[in-house]
């Protein structure tokens, strides 16, 4: 078939797929090609095989930082510039990049069509999917290079100057800032746990990572008149849920792990201690770095409980972690605490919340528990297989919530996993990064797209249902 017909083909295709669905197919030819090229010898050395880098390439599209290679030693310098990529690919928005492209390859799409999902792909306005992207990359190329320039005359003052530092400040940048948690060291960033600059830097991108691009704009455009009532609710209750949950996790780490004494905080001083303490809280919540040695052994069992609640929150919409969101589990708190109360109407800071916005954070919630759930029940029985339990379930639940967070946190679990385990978390990473509702959207649309085309009707009277 000639170039230009397969093109055309291609096209014709394309232009039939709805927004979910253009996702999902563009999310995965992201995901070969990168592994076709990281496969290769110009990228990676003998010990990278097909699988490894398919693994590798699902982690970095999805900015989780969970690997069973290791990265410094493993990927050749254009490798690690190939995974930089990548990241810098998933980071910004992989499904903010469709978007903006189903402007171009799905030309005369319908405009139902194309926002039929708008608001699951990063809340995009009407129109603004161009200068959104736009602003999203120009924020987050000026924020990788700020971290990047005080890392290199402050941070790793203890590497050699010229290219390797460089390089390894603007990696360690991009990793961070898109919350990916890749490092270039096998042990993370433990090494530099004393380092205050760089503990600061890595902690301040991932924090802005972590917001959002529609947060960090609004705060830029009422810098002049920084005031709350200036703020728009989306913006105050992101800010206030990140600065809570960041708070919980560090004192929560504090008292847990000192009142069991695990090896986690207790031989350190209290300064290192705090400093620790904060880094594993912001962390947690979808980056994956880590300054401290994490094991099962190491971490008490509600130090762990602890983490894998901050992971499971995540992030917040429109950023670059994972999770199920800050706002969704606002939304559930304002709900119960309606139902509480006696009302009908959900009510945050005398705003009245849709119901629809409640009924898809219920939806979020309950779909990202049972995925994990059924990830934790396939793992378990993928190492029961042999009669031997490796792995204890505290370890594979961990494990699970971080790749589906979109996390990297790994208690030495991942790289130990059976081929079908790893392929049980690369799916849940996949998943996990393109949003559980927007799967399920793209298999049901194309299971039912006949009966998509008719328009619904509501056969039956209105009835109440108790729960």
């Amino acid at each position: 078939m000639p170039i230009p017909a397969a093109l055309h083909r291609t096209q014709a295709w394309y232009r039939k797929l709805t927004v979910p669905q253009f996702t999902v197919v563009t999310g995965f030819l992201v995901v070969a090609a990168g592994s076709l090229m990281l496969a290769t010898p110009l990228c990676s050395g003998p010990g990278v095989g097909l699988w490894e880098a398919f693994f590798t390439a699902t982690s970095a599209v999805t900015v989780t930082g969970l690997s069973v290679i290791d990265v410094g030693r493993d990927l050749t310098g254009f490798g690690q510039g190939v995974l930089a990529l990548m990241i810098l690919v998933g980071g910004l928005g992989l499904m903010a990049i469709t978007t903006f492209l189903q402007g171009f390859v799905v030309r005369g799409t319908a405009l139902r069509r194309r926002l039929d999902r708008g608001q699951t792909l990063d809340e995009f306005g009407v129109g603004g999917v161009g200068t959104t992207f736009r602003g999203i990359a120009l924020t987050a190329a000026v924020m990788i290079l700020l971290g990047a320039i005080v890392l290199y005359f402050f941070g790793f003052t203890d590497l050699p100057r010229g290219g390797g530092r460089l390089w390894a400040a603007l990696f360690h940048s991009i990793s961070a800032y898109n919350n990916a948690g890749f490092g270039l060291w096998s042990d993370s960033l433990e090494r530099y746990r004393t380092n205050g600059v760089v503990n600061a830097v890595v902690l301040v991108l991932i924090v802005l990572g972590g917001l959002g691009w529609r947060v960090t704009n609004d705060l830029w455009i009422n810098r002049r008149r920084l005031q709350r009532r200036n703020l728009s609710l989306h913006t105050r209750l992101v800010l206030r849920a990140s600065l809570l949950l960041i708070a919980i996790g560090t004192l929560g780490l504090l008292v847990t792990e000192s009142l069991t004494q695990g090896q986690l905080l207790t031989k350190l001083a209290w300064p290192e201690r705090l400093m620790s303490a904060l880094f594993e809280s912001v962390s947690a919540r979808t980056a994956g770095f880590t300054t401290v040695h994490l094991s099962l052994l190491s971490v008490s069992d509600s130090g762990l409980l602890l983490l894998m609640t901050l992971m499971f929150i995540g992030a917040s919409p429109g950023g670059t972690g994972g999770g199920v969101k800050t706002t969704t589990v606002v939304a559930l708190m304002a709900a119960t605490r309606s139902t509480l109360r006696g009302r009908e109407e959900v009510v945050i800071r005398n705003r009245q919340i849709p119901d629809k916005v409640v009924l898809r954070a219920v939806s979020i919630t309950v779909a990202s528990l049972l995925f994990v759930l059924a990830m934790a029940l396939l793992l378990a029985l993928s190492s029961n297989l042999k009669g031997d339990e490796p792995f204890t379930f505290l370890e594979l639940l961990f494990t699970c919530i971080s790749a589906f967070a979109t996390v990297g946190l790994d208690l030495g679990v991942t790289e130990n996993l059976s081929r079908f385990g790893q392929l049980v978390l690369v799916v849940g990473m996949f998943v996990g990064r393109l949003g559980i509702l927007l799967l399920l959207s793209a298999i049901w649309e194309t299971l039912n797209r006949d009966r998509l085309n008719r328009q619904n009707r509501i056969g039956f009277p209105r009835e109440d249902l108790y729960v």
